[in-house]
């Protein structure tokens, strides 16, 4: 039974060609119809695919909300093509480029409409190519889910260690099925990421609907990380065989405090830009840090007499995340701080 609130949807025009009641395995597409000047009644198409068996849970799983990231999309294709209906107990639906065309670009944002598709939940049924997908998520996939993946990595602008993600929520029986999904992950960190109180993505809006709620964060820098993708393949498995859609092994699941869990602190926890220039980190990913000790500085490689702008931290903690491209501009995210996580595990 689903935890999300079935309600109509919304009216708008995507619709999905694969039939999710029906068994054994599908692939299909989401279908938007989409008029740009080349094409006056084409269609945007979201690849889906479904692997149905019998009843049990559903799991959404979803790679390429942004387009360059690269580990989910692997190991969401992998899945569809491994596992067979008979393997699971219940229902997969499986999105491995999520948007599409920010993936085709190998781009955060879509080449389409220029948005940010984790920033325009739960979307807009008659809006942008984005805000049509997000819409169809929140209204037709999440009220048939009981459980939602979602897999991200750092993209081209940051250098993340790989974590499995943790969506706060203020309900404690919500939080505690979180937690133990996503220590159930097994990732080398468990991290709470509260996106300084963002509720427009797809993490917030599938707690908002109900869903046990996993995310990740694998490596990054717009390529594809092997120990990150080991990871990213072996977490999903480890979820699907928590929530019991796969045959679990002898392994036990992590239990609430039987791992570390770590949380980004507030906007204390990042160190951004103040000027445009060229950023130059002084710590490894990993690394113990402290309030107030230098955490790099911006040259100005434009201007030989100006010395560089120095840079400190903010917080306590180990240095999480840290930008990839050298260049930055006023207000870039520079340096990220995860300390040990203050709420209840339970």
């Amino acid at each position: 039974m689903s935890y999300g609130t079935p309600s109509k949807p919304r009216e708008g025009t995507a619709f999905a060609t694969v039939d999710f009641e029906r068994e054994g395995r599908q692939t299909g597409f989401i279908h938007i119809p989409h008029s740009p000047h080349s094409d006056a009644w084409g269609a945007t198409r979201i690849p889906i695919a479904v692997v149905k068996n019998g009843d049990g849970p559903t799991a959404l799983v979803t790679g390429g909300n942004h387009g360059d990231e690269h580990e989910g999309p692997i190991t969401v294709g992998e899945l569809f093509r491994e596992l067979e209906p008979r393997e699971i107990s219940g229902r997969l639906i499986l999105i491995p480029a999520l948007n599409l065309p920010a993936v085709r670009a190998a781009h955060r944002t879509s080449p389409v409409d220029g948005l940010n598709l984790n920033r325009t939940y739960p979307g807009d049924p008659q809006g942008t190519i984005s805000q049509q997908i997000s819409a169809f998520v929140c209204d037709h996939l999440y009220p048939i889910s009981d459980a939602f993946i979602d897999l991200h990595s750092g993209g081209s602008s940051l250098d993340i260690l790989p974590s499995a993600i943790v969506e706060p929520t203020a309900d404690p029986e919500h939080q505690r099925r979180n937690i133990e999904a996503v220590l159930a992950f097994d990732a080398p960190m468990t991290v709470v990421v509260s996106n300084l109180g963002e509720q427009r993505s797809s993490t917030a809006a599938a707690v908002k609907a109900g869903l046990t709620t996993v995310g990740t964060e694998m490596a990054g820098t717009g390529t594809v990380s092997m120990d990150a993708l080991h990871i990213c393949r072996t977490g999903v498995r480890n979820v699907l065989k928590h929530l019991k859609i796969l045959e679990s092994d002898s392994k036990p699941c992590n239990a609430p405090g039987a791992r570390k869990v770590l949380e980004i602190p507030g906007p204390q926890g990042y160190v951004f830009a103040p000027e445009g220039g060229v950023f130059e980190p002084f710590d490894r990913l990993g690394t113990d840090v402290r309030a107030g000790d230098r955490a790099g500085q911006v040259h100005f490689v434009d201007n030989p007499e100006r010395p560089p702008l120095q840079l400190h931290y903010r917080q306590d903690g180990i240095l999480y995340a840290k930008r990839h491209p050298g260049r930055v501009e006023p207000g870039n995210c520079c340096l990220v701080i995860a300390a040990p996580f203050e709420g209840a595990l339970s």
